[in-house]
This record gives structure tokens, C-alpha cells and sequence, in this order.
């Protein structure tokens, strides 16, 4: 079974930066895809970044490139999300997400094995 904690989370002002971690224990993640979701107020759960196991790849939704990057410490089983020029549209609840195995769509929640339960991330205008 795998844990997965987040934390980082706080309120900020539009421009603000943070940078949320996801700690992972009772397994090694090495070979797992990480991701990080969000779910904003009244919106659906969305994609935001991703990192392969190697931490070699990374992939990110359109609305955070350039802003957003995600990393990973393999020796302290952590994904960071660093998040700058933060707007008031990316406020929402952060959650990271393992993904066991591949061959599955990485900007689905569907294909993910374990959740974290989530950091909020409050950004003000």
C-alpha cells in the first residue's frame, strides 16, 4: 500500500509563488508516473503536471506551462510542484497521484493508483 501526503499549500496573492510536496512511504515510487491534479470550486478534477519514473520526462496541462514544474527526489521519495506566477484561476484543491503501471492516459484521473488527500492552494487577486 502507498501513502501519499501532500503539503505546501497556503494563500498567496495573484504573482505569489509556492511549492507544494507529495511524500510518498510504504513503497518505493521509483517506477511510478507522478502526477499532480487539481479541483477548483464548482469545476471538475483536472491535470495539471506529470513526471515519469525516471523523472526524465515531464508533461504539463497548456494553462500552467511556463509557470508550473514539476520535479521528483528519488532518495526522499518526494515530487515537488513548484508554482509561480500564480492566478487567481489556480485556486483549487492540489492533489498528487501515483500511477502504478503504464500504458494508461497520464491526464486522466482514471489511470492513477494512490491519492493524496490534498492541499489547498488559495490565490488572491
Amino acid at each position: 500500500q502507498v501513502q501519499l501526503v501532500e503539503s505546501g499549500g497556503g494563500s498567496v496573492q495573484a504573482g505569489g509563488s509556492l511549492r507544494l510536496s507529495c511524500v510518498a512511504s510504504g513503497r518505493a515510487l521509483t517506477t511510478y508516473v507522478m502526477s499532480w491534479f487539481r479541483q477548483g470550486p464548482g469545476k471538475e478534477r483536472e491535470f495539471v503536471a506529470g513526471i515519469s519514473g525516471s523523472g526524465s520526462v515531464t508533461f504539463y496541462a497548456d494553462s500552467v506551462k511556463g509557470r508550473f514544474t514539476i520535479s521528483r527526489e528519488g532518495a526522499k521519495h518526494t515530487v515537488y510542484l513548484r508554482m509561480n506566477s500564480l492566478k487567481p484561476e489556480d485556486t483549487a484543491v492540489y492533489r498528487c497521484a501515483a500511477m502504478q503501471y503504464g500504458g494508461r492516459d497520464y491526464y486522466s484521473p482514471d489511470g492513477y493508483d494512490y491519492w493524496g488527500q490534498g492541499t489547498q492552494v488559495t490565490v488572491a487577486s
